[in-house]
């Protein structure tokens, strides 16, 4: 079973026209993080998830998913 955290963080910063290093700055962490995590080369600790989310005002559940979210336009099965 893999672990990966899948996370829409990207396609949330697009949306708000927020950079990386802006979230970082709000988030109190190095920009290059904003970077890994939407790479899903790193998996944020439980208090990171729910500042993130608490940022964009939005759930948890929105952002970050233990299964791949669908592709823009696609449907779900």
């Amino acid at each position: 079973m893999s672990e990966t955290v899948h996370n829409r963080i990207a396609l949330l910063r697009a949306e708000r026209n927020v950079t990386r290093r802006q979230l970082a700055d709000a988030l109190g962490v190095h920009y290059q993080t904003v970077g890994y995590l939407e790479r899903g080369e790193f998996s944020p600790s439980l208090y990171l998830a729910l500042r993130i989310a608490d940022y964009f005002e939005v759930p948890v559940e929105v952002v970050f998913s233990t299964s791949p979210f669908p592709r823009i336009g696609e449907r779900p099965a």
